[in-house]
């Protein structure tokens, strides 16, 4: 495995986390750090430019940062305990959306992305969003493997990963167009849906709306995900989604993904 997790005892967690603002949500973040001690953590939705990134905070909680952020929208990073190579920030086009940055760590490529919305189907967003999973589709194929693609995809691949699979039915996160972008983009570069793979039971979320008790009810949607190489797919001892940093005072509306590896 080209030395991926390779020659280390104990097991590695990389995770991800759409924390719908950074700078909000800080002291989060830096509990997170302190309690889960992840090697990896990718973020979206920073919310924030690079010169507004908190990075001496994480600096001092133990954590290198790569970053790519917006001012007040999207927003990339990947944090690390140890220093990060070959960064790399979006597609390699002039797309001014800060959506995608990648590192290679410990012989792994990291991506991590936050995919487009899409709003409405009707919408020019949407176009947007099949676009870019067709240019992220063709990036892929420059990257060295293994690969970790994770991040907030904005697709729920399956009607077990809605919690209503009749009132989502066609409609943008659940539509037939973007789940068929999500299973070409494993099939093409042979990555395996981690959490999928360790657990096919339904109802399990990743995303819920701030509104009507939405988190309580746990009408959610699965659309943040690990796409792994089978042979990091391989070595993974335990996923999951961290429901409890879904709760408490001012959480995101999603919850950490996290995985293992030996």
């Amino acid at each position: 495995m080209s030395g991926a997790l390779h020659g280390k005892a104990r097991g590695v967690k990389l995770v991800t986390w759409n924390i719908n603002s950074v700078r909000a949500r800080l002291d989060r973040l830096l509990d997170y750090l302190q309690t889960r001690a992840p090697d990896v953590l990718c973020l979206q939705e920073l919310k924030c430019t690079d010169e507004q990134f908190p990075a001496l905070e994480l600096q001092a909680a133990g954590y290198h940062a790569a970053v790519f952020g917006q001012k007040s929208y999207n927003g990339v990073a990947i944090l690390s305990k140890e220093p990060l190579t070959e960064v790399a920030r979006n597609l390699g086009d002039d797309d001014e959306q800060s959506r995608l940055i990648a590192a290679t760590w410990r012989g792994i490529r990291v991506v991590g992305l936050y995919a487009p919305n899409g709003q409405s189907l009707a919408s020019p967003a949407y176009r947007y969003k099949l676009d870019w999973y067709a240019k992220l589709n063709r990036w892929l194929a420059s990257q060295p493997g293994p690969l970790f693609v994770c991040g907030d995809f904005n697709v729920a691949p399956e009607d077990a990963d809605t919690w209503d699979p009749a009132l989502w039915q066609g409609q943008t996160l659940a539509s037939a167009p973007e789940r068929e972008a999500f299973a070409e983009l494993k099939a093409r570069h042979g990555l395996v849906d981690l959490f999928r793979e360790k657990h096919p039971e339904p109802a399990r979320f990743t995303w819920w709306d701030y509104r009507a008790g939405a988190f309580h009810k746990n009408q959610g949607l699965r659309i943040d995900h690990l796409l792994v190489s089978p042979e990091l797919a391989a070595r993974c001892t335990a996923v999951d989604v961290d429901r409890e940093a879904r709760k408490g005072k001012l959480p995101s509306d999603h919850a950490p993904v996290w995985a293992e590896f030996a």
